[in-house]
């Protein structure tokens, strides 16, 4: 008697056969239009602890979308930010021009400062120079009374 060798059988399938997924049909492109259209947000928070006491905390916040959606929601940092606009050079030309104009101030206020010190040595060694700052309040008798 001879034995045949037996091989397990697959059964048949349809090769043909499509798996339906949520993006069938869908490009890159129709995602990614349908991203910047509605808009995603992304966020987690990241936590690096050792016994209990937490060492750093990261809070991750993502927007992605479209600037007109991003215009809708009342997102529009980036139109005053100047170095994402084309105002950039003369937004750093007037910085510039406005802390030459401060630190000219400043060194007037110290000029103005150190001529006020000098000139109240100046009166504090020659007495005779000092003016009265007060004068005598001469109602109903009373002399100890000052007026400024």
């Amino acid at each position: 008697m001879t034995t045949t060798p037996i091989h397990p059988t697959r059964p048949q399938t349809n090769s043909n056969r499509v798996i339906p997924t949520s993006t069938q049909g869908s490009t890159l492109a129709d995602i990614l239009e349908r991203v910047l259209d509605k808009g995603i947000v992304i966020a987690g928070d990241i936590s690096i602890s050792i016994a209990s006491t937490e060492l750093i905390h990261i809070r991750i916040r993502l927007l992605i979308s479209s600037v007109d959606k991003a215009r809708e929601m009342g997102i529009n940092w980036w139109e005053n930010d100047p170095y994402l606009s084309s105002k950039s050079q003369r937004l750093v030309e007037e910085n510039q021009q406005l802390q030459q104009r401060l630190e000219s101030l400043e060194t007037q206020l110290r000029l103005l400062t150190s001529a006020a010190k000098e000139e109240t040595t100046l009166t504090a060694n020659n007495p005779e120079d000092l003016q009265p700052m007060y004068e005598v309040n001469s109602q109903e008798g009373d002399n100890s009374q000052l007026e400024a």
